[in-house]
């Protein structure tokens, strides 16, 4: 097969699964538009603020906006999270507290994303860990490759404050979580102990379908803004969206005691992250299309592809089995080569913070290390997954994943 007739056949095979995600992106879109509307967003809620920001209107609107959207009481959405790491870690740390209320965490589908586990410290010797800080993490093994709904409710005790649900796959080959599951498991929580705070990490999974973790149960959750919800054009930052008591103790645990969310300024202005916003459900659909291309192409290719085609998409990570290390590099080099940043660098395996494996990473973006845009990347190790994500615009992907597959066909020869 040419290149002309991979394309081609690609297309023909993802199509139908396009159609499915419009009406999604539509009814996301119209509850934003409501939400700036219902907030009464305008224009001067873009200015900046400098020192302590304190009446910073854009900083509370872009909060109020947030928990419109997300059906939360209250949102914190900031640019001094400096990724979607540090929302997750200061909301685990924030809802841990002093561990009055229990000192137990539960982590519900099995390992958490690699640098939440130098968070946790579990298996790695990490200052300031949260083991090292004497809580007690438990994991929850996936079951059958999904989620055991009766393993994560024998987990939960009395001493359980918080039960973390990872929505995407991260760097496994799990299937992600929908919002119907999600709601079974933090029914199957609260049936044990109504107490238990079930936390969401929502990085991926923004907009993929028509409502969100907060509508079936959870209590809060976070994300990061250079992942699906800051639209491709978010600069930085990240947001907590959920119970108002939970969200006011993140905002302490952010700033100080006492100070919460009614500091932070943000010099350069939040037109962005408003922007951004509003672009999100139209580019969540780009990187849909894109990831349902890259399974296509990726099964023509003769690899095993996590989801299929055809299958239901809960997050925007499409993961490709290769066959070693040597066929890694040359997707990710195949790749770089049609970034818009950076194209004539070539990736290598380095060390990354977090990371206990060298990692391959392929991604010019605009904003450095956006997931939203069109990247691909994974851990040096057996079996060899490539994580594909984002892409703004759906023709990118296509010539970005083409241009990964030629590498391959090259090396094959």
């Amino acid at each position: 097969m040419n290149m002309e007739e991979l394309r081609a056949t690609a297309l023909a095979m993802a199509e139908p699964q396009f159609k499915k995600f419009e009406p999604i992106a539509l009814a996301n879109t119209k509850k934003v538009l409501e939400a700036f509307k219902e907030c009464q967003l305008s224009d001067y809620h873009f200015n900046g603020t400098t020192g302590y920001g304190y009446n910073d209107s854009g900083r509370e609107k872009l909060d109020e906006v947030f928990a419109h959207v997300f059906r939360g009481e209250k949102a914190l959405v900031r640019a001094h999270f400096v990724s979607g790491t540090h929302a997750l870690a200061t909301t685990l740390i924030a809802l841990l507290g002093s561990g009055k209320d229990g000192r137990e965490f539960v982590y519900a589908v099995g390992a958490p994303y690699d640098t939440m586990q130098s968070v946790i410290g579990a298996d790695r010797d990490v200052p300031a860990s949260l083991t090292e800080k004497g809580f007690i993490y438990k994991e929850v093994p996936l079951k059958d490759g999904t989620y055991d709904l009766e393993g994560i409710a024998a987990a939960v005790t009395s001493d359980t404050r918080v039960v973390v649900i990872q929505r995407s796959r991260g760097y496994s080959t799990r299937e992600p979580l929908s919002v119907h599951d999600i709601g079974r498991i933090c029914k199957a929580v609260k049936a044990v102990n109504p107490k238990t705070i079930c936390f969401v990490d929502n990085c991926y999974g923004e907009f993929t379908e028509t409502t969100e973790p907060l509508e079936h149960g959870a209590d809060i959750m976070a994300g990061s803004l250079i992942k699906n919800a800051g639209g491709g054009i978010a600069p930085t930052g990240g947001y907590v969206v959920g119970c108002e008591d939970l969200v006011e103790r993140v905002a302490y645990e952010l700033t100080a005691p006492g100070l919460g969310d009614h500091m932070g300024s943000y010099t350069p202005g939040y037109r962005l992250f408003f922007q951004g916003l509003f672009l999100a459900p139209h580019v969540v659909l780009q990187a849909l299309k894109g990831a349902v291309y890259t399974a296509a192409v990726g099964e023509l290719l003769g690899y095993d592809v996590f989801p299929k085609v055809d299958a239901q998409r809960f997050d925007l990570i499409q993961a490709i089995n290769l066959h070693s290390a040597e066929e890694m590099e040359q997707f990710c080099r195949g790749m770089q080569a049609y970034s818009p940043v950076d194209a004539h660098v070539r990736p290598v395996p380095g060390d990354m913070p977090g990371y206990a494996d060298k990692i391959i990473m392929a991604g010019g973006t605009f904003v450095q290390g956006a997931s939203i845009e069109l990247s691909a990347d994974g851990p040096i190790r057996p079996p060899y997954t490539i994580f594909m994500q984002g892409g703004l615009v759906f023709e990118h992907s296509m010539l970005g994943i083409l241009g990964a597959a030629e590498e391959i066909l090259k090396y094959r020869k």
